[in-house]
């Protein structure tokens, strides 16, 4: 019975020398993070330019093996400084230096059982994760539950989207990042199933702070994460429910050990520049494999968007192929169906005809089967190893270099193994990957070098499915930079044209934005894979300086500034591509908006903007550096350097 006595001694005097708060701070000083230990608990407080922004909130997790957020006192506490370059040609910017100071902070319980407790702290953004070493001769855990939480100030705003039930919605294909958005809703507001929320997660103080949470760094060893509800004061983190994915799956993640949990970030700042800027999810992670060939940014049209089912025959798609050719782009995607309607023999005559007019086919698949109703097929192609394999060889040898799956339901680890198995498989063929009907991508543009998209939005398909939806298309456009597109490259499939929603232009959900809005788009939400909704008809019945724009435009960015907005009401953002500027707003005010310019956009600069919903004119910028957007209006103007 001596030596335990003896080893808790020696604990509590080391405990005893580090007790009271340790800090770190970024390195211009603002950005301040405290940890400290409670009564035995764990927790943290971050504040910026001197005001709190997040109060005392706890750390730690429990496990089968242990409980890492209670009895706990620090031992040990590891400082340093990360400085790193990278490059990326698939996010808001090309080359990236990443600067933080870093603190790990140790922790053990009576038994002896230890966890380390890693920050990273850079001007705007905090990270943590949990370093888990191998539990004496144990060596592997299954964790059950996080303490990790976030409390605001009172009469914080949170712009947050809903955790949706799992197996609802349609052919049970929830939950899949689709929800509404509350927009400057009270601190506390319900989910609207009781779930929580989703990330990423948007919070404005009362003393003026932004708050961007998110996760990255999450893979096949560790599921995806979400917040909880409103509770006790703060939001924690919450883990898949068992429901999701029909039931298959463990909701709790099992690791080995050593393991690193993923990065939790928090982006913080007195406006909102910071916050579209960021790129601390990529910061943080680092490639996990080279593909056969490097990915390929493009841009594409899309028959289903508006023409449907209907559209997924082999003419119709030849129709498209031309059409992608006249406007110069890259890619056509085949959707749904194409199995039974067009079939093998015909989709690698597809790809030959495409081939020749220097179009790449982008081919549709179901993630399938087993925790879903799709019937859209293919189906069974994509959920298994040996076929999914084979499948990937079927594709590289008739040319396509590029597939869209979709209908995954859920964030368990099973699921993000999934994920990962399919990006794997695909780029050992040079096949870059597009997920749809999906989760949020968590620093995967930088691991995973041939993925090129995630939809986990409501996105293009719903201004076709409901007339609520066009007309809340303006609203959602001014969120989507500042909260979703901040956090992650954003599949979302727009850009129309055509007035009314159908084939013939005649038809369907009407659209209540104007054309130059539509254009802003094509700039506001970023994915380096962009399959526009445009039709063919678009070449003679929409504004033929629409079409020229959209021949042009990049899908690629090699700098990202905010210029002005606030979710919910406007938002207008600047991308630099090469050695040209395109500088987009929208406006979903019931009243005009004027926007000053800013000083890197030339005099010489062409302007596309709504004069009203119903009519978009150009002009050169000028010496008048002021732009009026309408309600329901937008406006780009493309400058050179």
């Amino acid at each position: 019975m001596l030596k335990p006595f003896l080893l808790s001694t020696a604990i509590a005097i080391s405990a005893q020398a580090l007790t009271g708060e340790v800090r770190i701070t970024g390195p211009d000083g603002k950005l301040v993070v405290g940890m400290e230990i409670e009564n035995g608990a764990p927790q943290y407080t971050v504040s910026y330019d001197g005001k709190k922004v997040i109060g005392k909130s706890p750390l730690g997790f429990k496990s089968d093996v242990a409980d890492f957020s209670s009895a706990m006192t620090i031992t040990d506490t590891v400082r340093n400084v990360i400085k790193k370059q990278y490059t990326q040609d698939k996010i808001k910017c090309s080359d990236i230096t990443y600067k933080a100071n870093t603190l790990a902070v140790t922790m053990q319980n009576p038994d002896g059982n230890k966890v380390t407790v890693e920050w990273q702290v850079s001007d705007n953004d905090v990270a943590m994760r949990y370093a888990i070493p191998r539990q004496g001769e144990t060596g592997a855990m299954i964790v059950t539950e996080e303490a990790t939480g976030y409390r605001m100030p009172e009469n914080t705003t949170v712009f947050m989207t809903s955790q949706s039930d799992p197996m609802i919605g349609w052919k049970r294909t929830k939950p899949s990042y689709e929800e509404f958005y509350f927009i400057d809703a009270p601190l506390g507001t319900k989910s609207e199933y009781g779930h929580g929320f989703t990330f990423p997660a948007l919070f404005h103080t009362p003393e003026g702070a932004w708050v961007l949470l998110t996760e990255t760094d999450v893979d096949g060893y560790f599921c995806g994460s979400h917040l909880s509800d409103f509770h006790d004061g703060l939001y924690t983190i919450a883990y898949p429910m068992p429901g999701e994915n029909n039931g298959n799956g463990s909701a709790s993640p099992g690791i080995s050990l050593p393991h690193n949990t993923p990065w939790r970030t928090m982006t913080i700042a007195d406006n909102l520049a910071p916050i579209v800027e960021t790129t601390i999810p990529w910061d943080l992670v680092e490639p996990r494999y080279e593909a056969s060939r490097k990915a390929q940014p493009g841009r594409g049209t899309w028959s289903w968007i508006v023409w449907q089912d209907g559209s997924i025959n082999f003419e119709d798609q030849k129709t498209y192929i031309d059409f992608a050719a006249d406007m110069g782009y890259e890619n056509v995607l085949v959707d749904n169906w194409w199995d039974t309607n067009i079939g093998r023999d015909g989709i690698k005559h597809l790809a030959e005809y495409a081939a020749g007019k220097g179009v790449n086919l982008i081919i549709w698949y179901s993630s399938s089967g087993h925790w879903n109703d799709i019937v859209q097929g293919p189906t069974g192609k994509m959920d298994r190893p040996i076929v999914r394999k084979k499948e990937m060889k079927w594709l590289h040898d008739i040319g396509v270099k590029a597939i869209k799956v979709d209908f995954f339901g859920g964030d368990k680890q099973e699921t993000m193994r999934l994920y990962e198995d399919i990006l794997s498989d695909a780029a050992d063929y040079g096949i870059d990957v597009v997920f749809h009907g999906c989760t949020l991508p968590r620093g995967w543009e930088r691991m995973y070098p041939n993925y090129v998209g995630s939809e986990a939005v409501l996105a293009s398909e719903n201004l076709i499915f409901g007339q609520n939806h066009c007309d809340l298309e303006a609203t959602s456009a001014t969120l989507h930079p500042f909260i979703r597109n901040a956090a992650g490259i954003m599949e979302y499939g727009g850009t129309f044209l055509n007035r009314r929603l159908n084939r013939g232009n005649d038809g369907g959900s009407i659209r209540r934005t104007g054309d130059a809005f539509q254009l802003a788009t094509a700039i506001l939400f970023q994915n380096p894979v962009q399959n526009f909704a445009l039709t063919p008809n678009n070449l003679t019945d929409a504004p033929v300086e629409a079409i020229e724009f959209m021949k042009a435009v990049p899908t690629t960015w090699d700098e990202t500034r905010y210029v002005d907005g606030y979710p919910g009401k406007f938002a207008v953002i600047a991308r630099r591509h090469g050695d040209t500027w395109y500088v987009a707003g929208v406006n979903a005010q019931k009243e005009s908006i004027t926007i000053e310019l800013p000083d890197f956009v030339s005099d010489r600069a062409k302007v596309y903007l709504d004069k009203s919903v119903e009519k978009m004119t150009t002009r050169p910028v000028g010496k008048n550096r002021k732009v009026t957007i309408p309600s329901q209006g937008g406006f780009v103007a493309v400058s050179p350097v």
